[in-house]
This record gives structure tokens, sequence and C-alpha cells, in this order.
């Protein structure tokens, strides 16, 4: 570890605290299908992520009636928030124990308070995404681990990695969409687009891939790991995958192309960036990098779409 890191890139064995991260997934979709039942819609589902903040990760601000609401996970004093715009503020703790079914039960029991009524029913929208779990979210009482400890770990990294993914997302005049928290597999994403149409998907196609990947794309992301990668990593593909990306240079060395659902990826893995000298030019040289693969063999006008420094223009 190389000293200086040790507050901003935490360490985060995925074993230490993979119950956890489920845990925290499962939370954050029943937010985010709240956001899902309330927002209007927005291009490539922008409408109901999360954004990260100096407290946690927090909602869009919801209409409900005559009032607007957020929804914040405070990971500093790891509490859920709901906070309107009438001036009401509700809490509850974040804590080990307490349950999907429990968490679902306070968030909903809290909203009827306020008159807020999601309609989120259980077999609709109150399955688990992304999951091989059937019972639905209030009935759901095996994952009940929360370690404080790690879950701030993460969001640490969240923090420093949205930082730097603003200051990338800053250097392209395309369409760039924010930096945010999906909830379905909670991954932290920056897409950049160069406005042609993507080929058509086939009919059977589920609906939110039709949207999500309507246009050519170019996304970076970060994610704690899953059951195929046993490890935090930052990743980048390019969507539709141009023929031989895999073969393009990749920035840091410890970077590599992989398979993923048989399309090539880009990743770099969190442990090998925390041991560089310099992870923030690290990180931002593997961007860079996959941004070059993806739009030069794509043949995007990467002139055209480059911010240079005020002074240079």
């Amino acid at each position: 570890m190389v000293p200086g890191h040790e507050e901003h890139l935490p360490e985060l064995r995925l074993e230490a605290w993979e119950q956890s991260k489920i845990t925290l997934n499962l939370y954050l979709q029943i937010v985010g299908k709240v956001q899902l039942a309330l927002m209007p819609r927005k291009n490539h589902w922008w409408n109901i992520t999360f954004l990260v903040n100096s407290k946690g990760l927090i909602t869009h601000v919801m209409p409900a009636g005559n009032k607007t609401f957020e929804i914040q996970f405070n990971f500093m004093e790891h509490k859920l928030e709901i906070i309107t715009s009438n001036g009401f503020c509700d809490s509850f703790s974040l804590e080990d124990g307490l349950s999907v079914a429990a968490f679902y039960h306070n968030l909903f029991s809290r909203l009827q308070e306020l008159n807020i009524d999601p309609r989120i029913t259980p077999y609709q929208f109150g399955l688990p995404e992304e999951h091989p779990i059937k019972t639905p979210f209030n009935e759901l009482t095996q994952f009940s681990s929360y370690d404080a400890e790690y879950v701030q770990r993460f969001w640490r990294i969240l923090v420093w990695t949205n930082e730097v993914f603003i200051d990338f997302s800053g250097r392209f005049y395309g369409k760039t969409s924010p930096v945010q928290l999906y909830w379905h597999h909670m991954d932290l994403v920056v897409t950049r687009f160069c406005g042609r149409r993507a080929p058509q998907l086939p009919k059977t196609a589920n609906i939110s891939n039709k949207d999500a990947y309507s246009h050519e794309l170019i996304s970076f992301g970060f994610w704690a790991g899953d059951e195929k990668v046993r490890g935090a990593a930052y990743y980048s593909y390019t969507y539709p995958a141009p023929t031989g990306i895999d073969h393009e240079p990749l920035d840091p060395a410890a970077a590599k192309w992989v398979d993923s659902n048989g399309s090539p990826m880009a990743l770099l893995m969190y442990d090998d960036l925390r041991a560089t000298p310099d992870p923030a030019k690290a990180l931002l040289a593997f961007l860079e990098s996959c941004y070059q693969a993806g739009a030069g063999l794509s043949k995007w006008d990467v002139a055209d779409m480059t911010v240079f420094p005020l002074r240079d223009m």
C-alpha cells in the first residue's frame, strides 16, 4: 500500500464483507424502485440512479403531490434519511441485524406517514434484481448483515472515484452521463456517447437494455466485485464492441482485456490501482486508454469531441 492512500483508498476485501455487500445492494434496490415508480422518465434510466455526496448516496429529487423528497443513505452516521421539501426529516438506523424485510417495512411505514405511495407491489417491483432470489423484499429475512466499517470503506472509495470520473467526464464535448450509481449491480458509472444509433436489439430483448443501449457508447465503471470477479475493480466496455478492441493497448500495465458475456471488457483491479504511486493519474490513464481503444476503432470523431484547456483554444 502506497503511504497516504489509506483514508480514501482503503482495503476492500470482498470475502470480508460479501454478505454486507449483498444486503446493502438489496437496500439500494428497494429505494431505487421507489424512484422507478415515482420519477419521470429520462433517457438511459438516468432518472432512477443514486448520486454520491459528502454523507453517502442520495436519490434524485422525487415528486410527491404538493411536495418533493429525497432518500439518503447516510454512511457517516449509518442511517437512512427521508427529507422532504416541506421541512420533514425522518430516519432509521442502518445496523447489523437489519434484514431486508425490516428495511422495507421501516421505509414504507415512514413513506405512508408522509402520504407517499410509490406502489411497489411485492411481485411487480418488489423482487430483487441481479440475484437468484425469488423472495420479495418484504419477506426477505435471510440477508441482514451490515458491517459499518466496510460499508463506509466502500463509500469512501466511491467518493474518491466520483471525483476522478467527474474530471474525466469534463474532457469530452459529446453527450455524457452524470457520474451515478446503478442499483441493480451497485456499480458507479460514467458513459460517453458519440450520437449515433446503435444496432437495434431483438424484439425479445429486455426493455431496459433497449433504452440503455439505444446509442453507441463507451462506459466506464467501478464495482465491488461479484461471484465472477472476486475483488473490486474498474472496468470499461464499448457498445457495440468493434472487432479487435481486445488487442488494443491499455494503461497502466496491470490493466487487461477479459471476456464479459461474450464481449471484451477492460479490467483494472482496485488492489492493483492502490499499489501505484499516483492512483488518480493511473485511473485517468486507464479511462483514457479504454476510450481511445473504443472510439478509435468505432471511428468516433475523437478530435472534435476532445475538450482542450482554455489556454489552448
